[in-house]
Formats: C-alpha cells, structure tokens, sequence
C-alpha cells in the first residue's frame, strides 16, 4: 500500500519513522493557510490537515497530512518568520499555559477522508528577558508555530505539558497510527 506525506517537515518524517513509517513519497501540499475571519484554532487546524490532503490526494494510495497549530486562548499564534514577531510570542507565552492542537487526516485510494485531533495542553516557566534574548539567538523559533520547537532548546523552557509530546512537535503519534491502521495499512 502507497503512502504519501503531504509535508515538507522534516520532524514529520522523524516522527513516523519513530512508528516504523516509511512514506513512499513526499509531496508537500501548496495551500493558502491563512486563517478565516473568525475562525477559531481547532476548526482552523482541521481545516488546513484536510485541505492538504485534498491537494496530494488523487494518485491512489493513501495521503495523510498534517496541521499544528499554537493558540493562546482563542488566537491562533503564527509561524514566525522575524525575530519582532518571535520576541512578542515568546513574551505572550511566559509564564502561561497555550494549547497545541495537531489535526491530522488520512485520504484513502477511494477517496474516504479520515480526521484525528489531538489537544496538548503547554505551560512555560516565567521567562526572563536573558532566557528569552537567548532563545531567539539560538534561531530555533524560525517558521515554528508559537514561536518555539518543544524538541531543542525550548524544551528547558518548559514547565509542564499535558497530552502528546509528538503532537506538539507536529505529528501525534497515537492519531496517526490509529488512522493508518484503520485505512488497512500494514503496521508492526
């Protein structure tokens, strides 16, 4: 059976192969993800997991796909491409807790779309301003949701998580297995 990655994440091939995955191919999806007027963070990452498979799919085999997405109570915190931006979100995230929410879906040869949701729960320490000017020289926060990768450097900076540690890096785990061996795919 054809697998097909819609991502261009090189964290999402780690954390298949992690579950003995080997995708047949990887095939980034080429989608507008900006979020709705609106639209609020879970809905919004189930939207975009879905579109991206939609946009592979069609080649036989199965396509699976994948959206993480950081918010801070109803606000959907962006991918930061500059430091400014990097600066503020690390800012707004000290000493709270946010929400990562990994949607993934899984398209059949058929068609057939299949929809998991994980929801981790995040809760930095207080930052100091030389913990903080020290993340971001570090550049890890570059296209990262939230600002931050849980698996470098991020991850002394946090206090406590609650649900999937491979959610938040981007793929859960659990969600995925549960949606390829549903789909018929061979596992271990």
């Amino acid at each position: 059976m054809r697998l097909v990655l819609a991502s261009s994440s090189p964290r999402r091939l780690e954390l298949l192969a992690r579950i003995g995955v080997v995708p047949d191919a990887v095939t980034p999806a080429d989608i507008d993800e900006t979020p709705r007027r609106g639209e609020l963070p879970a809905p919004y990452a189930a939207r975009v997991a879905a579109e991206k498979a939609a946009a592979v799919a069609g080649d036989g085999g199965l396509v699976l796909a994948a959206d993480t997405v950081v918010a801070a109570g109803r606000r959907i915190l962006p991918k930061t491409d500059d430091e400014a931006e990097a600066r503020a979100t690390l800012t707004l995230l000290s000493g709270r807790r946010h929400i990562v929410l990994s949607a993934v879906t899984l398209v059949d040869a058929t068609g057939r779309a299949r929809h998991r949701l994980s929801t981790s729960i995040v809760t930095f320490k207080r930052l100091s301003d030389d913990e903080r000017e020290s993340y971001l020289a570090s550049g890890e926060w570059r296209g990262k949701a939230g600002a931050y990768g849980i698996q470098g450097r991020a991850e002394a900076l946090i206090r406590a998580i609650s649900g999937s540690y491979s959610g938040i890096m981007g793929l859960p785990l659990y969600e995925t297995r549960t949606l390829l061996r549903a789909a018929g795919y061979p596992l271990a």
